[in-house]
């Protein structure tokens, strides 16, 4: 592997020039699906103008900025501590290219792709981040919170593997009052009940919006394109959240004029997809857009990125300090889905509700080639989805292009399986 010390500036023009290149052709394509709800154009400009137009998150000046690289940090306490967090997890096939000299080629490339942004020193939403949080929720991110902590300051964020007992919250929780030291001498700021309060209810402001927009995102026929729906998702990665939420409510207020005017982006008979697996992140949204292309309807994802990202709102029981500080801890692990936990059901049971909610024919398994934690689970999934007779097939990609006309065929043979399955019922 490469020593991690930066690429040249011919390599850096390079990198510039495709990288936007590339995220301008998928956010065209992402547009063009279906008519965009005008509400909807803010998030797009955020996407554009981090990826495209390569400029900083828009924010106060006299804030810092915390890069995070997992939904485990808790937003509620960067926002506590006067900061604004950015989530780094990038779906670049340019970064993952360049960090393919820096990391394993069988590492996963979502890591590729953030040590790329890392060495390229082209991506100013990564370059400004004062520091960056890592959890250890994986053997590729345990090893990138080390390396990549010569590129910037790094603090390894330890996720236990288990999450069912009090004492498995316990161990989180002395996590995040190991966090909060950190936190107060990089911004200068004390982290006090009442800040921390505030970025509770920050985010839940931000969760209620989401759980609202869900009602409309549920419906069939479609209101709005699922792919545009998880590029709106992606943007609250790059925007202060009390400026996503905003947003969001006019959103959800042009999705109820979409419903009472009967105006949608879908038939009744197309059939609806639900996307799990490893996650999705802009511009490496090809397996969404795939979808949609080719005449389905990507009607619910259950990945980081998307919907689980702002699931489960922090419940407070005791608003002491203390108490506020555990119900952190116990929404961070206890409901969360994601495959780093040992015993996992709680997926099974969530991915079931949104099958019926969102009225699922099909579900696909995206799993990022080197992914282990969610190709471990892929068996039973399958097993679930086969007793409550959804079709399943798990799609294995990477951050590349080449792979693309090989998912077209098999999304495609796909949609038609669900097309045939559907006509057979009504035969």
């Amino acid at each position: 592997m490469a020593e991690p010390n930066g690429i040249n500036e011919r390599q850096r023009e390079l990198f510039i020039r495709k990288s936007t290149r590339v995220a301008a052709s998928y956010l065209k394509r992402a547009k063009a699906l279906s008519e965009m709800p005008d509400a909807a154009k803010p998030f797009f400009n955020v996407l554009e103008n981090i990826y495209i137009k390569l400029t900083d998150i828009e924010k106060p000046e006299d804030r810092k900025s915390i890069g995070t690289l997992c939904v485990m940090v808790p937003a509620e306490l960067i926002y506590a501590a006067g900061a604004m967090p950015v989530r780094l997890c990038s779906g670049s096939y340019t970064a993952y290219s360049i960090g393919d000299d820096y990391i394993p080629r069988d590492a996963c490339p979502l890591v590729k792709a953030v040590m790329g942004f890392g060495n390229a020193r082209a991506l100013p939403a990564f370059d400004n981040c004062s520091l960056l949080i890592a959890p250890v929720t994986c053997d590729c991110k345990k090893k990138l919170a080390g390396v990549i902590d010569t590129v910037k300051n790094t603090v390894p964020l330890h996720v236990p593997p288990l999450k069912k007992e009090d004492a498995d919250t316990e161990v989180f929780l002395k996590e995040l009052y190991r966090l909060i030291p950190i936190l107060e001498k990089e911004t200068g700021v004390q982290i006090t009940a009442r800040s921390l309060a505030e970025g509770i209810n920050m985010v839940g402001n931000a969760q209620y919006e989401m759980s609202e927009f869900l009602k409309y995102r549920r419906h069939d026929p479609a209101l709005m394109s699922g792919t545009q729906v998880l590029s709106v998702m992606n943007a609250y990665s790059y925007m202060p959240v009390s400026l996503w939420a905003e947003q969001m409510h006019r959103l959800n207020g042009e999705m109820k004029q979409r419903l009472e005017q009967v105006c949608f982006v879908s038939r009744k008979n197309q059939p609806r997809i639900l996307v799990t697996g490893s996650p999705i992140a802009f511009p490496n949204i090809k397996v969404p857009l795939l979808i949609e292309e080719m005449g389905g309807v990507f009607a619910a994802d259950e990945t980081c990125m998307g919907e689980r990202g702002l699931y489960d709102p922090v419940s407070v029981i005791d608003p002491s300090f203390d108490g506020m500080m555990r119900a952190l801890a116990s929404r961070y692990t206890k409901p969360c889905t994601c495959p780093v936990f040992v015993d996992n059901s709680q997926r099974i049971y969530r991915m079931k509700q949104m099958i019926k909610e969102h009225k699922i024919q099909g579900v696909i398994y995206h799993v990022l080639r080197g992914c282990l934690v969610y190709d471990y689970e892929y068996q039973l999934m399958e097993e679930a989805m086969g007793k409550l007779d959804i079709p399943i097939i798990r799609v294995e990609s990477d951050y590349n292009e080449e792979d693309v006309e090989q998912l077209r065929i098999r999304i495609e043979a796909f949609i038609e399986l669900i097309k045939l399955k559907e006509l057979k019922k009504e035969a």
